[in-house]
């Protein structure tokens, strides 16, 4: 392993001794319920991920874990009671399920829980924001939610999601939502300026090898970094001639020079001195056992090297819905259909007319 030392240092601290030695007692249940009831909640974080990792405990999403954690504790701090009802049905028929559901297809990643805990605060905060207006939610009127989103629209954006089930669900009047305001600084970036980019990325050989390809998938296929992160080895295809990457149906050919700095990428991988035997399956493996790198540390390494990945990956996902059907490049590269759609018409494309239906024949 990287870092013996820290591992030896991390094995003398007295939570972990204690937590250790209750485990082999049997004092602690050897199950995730019964390490969910100890604290400190880091140092329990990490021992689950080595005993899952080991294979002694059975695999769960760890983001997951450590969210239902945070969430318990955040509803406990609200005071009013149907307030903290109203949340909890959000979380259990809505939030909790989309979350298991994105799961069950992948590791979950920071910024999905993170998003998830703004919500909930969000949507506390609105609640407040009501109360103290003397009115509940179901006699909400337009002119409370205009007033909420005038002070710091973007902070308060995250409560629109609660506030949709709400409205979906008939907890409160069918009312219209203000639009997003795009901020120029996640503007799509010129065409001309993302090749220019793409270009220097994958001729500079004195970048770090990982950001380059990690930049073409971002420059060349419009991934997302939290995508990005969830790609294993196994999802890179080389049959000697081609190499290919799963990110939809059918796997994505790569062109040269990102097929040579993918092989050579790939080879890397396998003498990596933190890539354990859980670890090892992910294409950009993190430093904590069995999880995958953190989208945020991507990105840093991304814009070390020069590459906005939000601004990146709009450009190319606008120019390629410009240059084959929405339908097409949503499959092809793991996007909703409905979402290639809305692209091509922000992009001003003219594929609407595109015939559906099987098109391989």
């Amino acid at each position: 392993m990287d870092r013996p030392k820290s591992r030896l240092i991390w094995l003398r601290n007295p939570n972990v001794v204690r937590l250790l030695r209750g485990l082999a007692t049997g004092a602690i249940p050897l199950t995730h319920d019964g390490l969910h009831q100890e604290t400190p909640w880091r140092t329990v974080a990490h021992l689950r991920d080595l005993l899952m990792d080991s294979c002694v405990l059975p695999r769960v999403d760890r983001q997951l874990l450590l969210y239902q954690r945070w969430l318990t504790e955040r509803l406990a701090t609200i005071e009013d009671s149907e307030h903290r009802r109203r949340l909890q049905h959000f979380v259990t028929w809505h939030q909790l399920q989309r979350l298991r559901s994105k799961a069950e297809k992948g590791p979950l990643g920071r910024s999905q829980t993170s998003q998830a805990k703004q919500e909930i605060t969000q949507a506390g905060a609105f609640l407040a924001f009501l109360a103290d207006r003397g009115r509940p939610i179901e006699h909400c009127r337009q002119a409370d939610l205009d007033s909420w989103h005038t002070e710091k629209p973007a902070t308060r954006r995250p409560a629109q999601t609660f506030l949709r089930w709400c409205m979906k669900t008939s907890r409160m009047p069918r009312l219209t939502l203000p639009p997003q305001v795009i901020n120029q600084d996640q503007a799509p970036l010129h065409q001309h300026r993302r090749l220019a980019i793409l270009r220097r990325t994958l001729n500079d050989d004195s970048l770090p090898l990982r950001a380059r390809v990690a930049a073409a998938l971002v420059l060349l296929y419009a991934q997302p970094v939290t995508r990005i992160v969830r790609l294993t080895v196994d999802d890179v295809l080389d049959d000697g001639a081609t190499i290919t990457v799963r990110l939809g149906d059918p796997p994505s050919p790569l062109p040269e020079p990102v097929a040579g700095l993918m092989r050579a990428y790939v080879q890397s991988r396998r003498h990596l001195p933190y890539a354990s035997s859980r670890s090892s399956q992910w294409l950009f493996p993190g430093r904590q056992p069995g999880q995958p790198m953190n989208p945020v540390s991507l990105q840093v390494h991304l814009r070390k090297i020069g590459v906005p990945p939000q601004r990146g990956r709009t450009s190319a996902i606008r120019q390629l819905v410009l240059q084959a059907p929405a339908p097409v490049v949503a499959k092809a590269l793991g996007y909703h259909g409905k979402t290639a759609t809305r692209l091509v018409t922000e992009a001003g494309g003219t594929w609407s007319r595109y015939a559906p239906g099987d098109h391989t024949r």
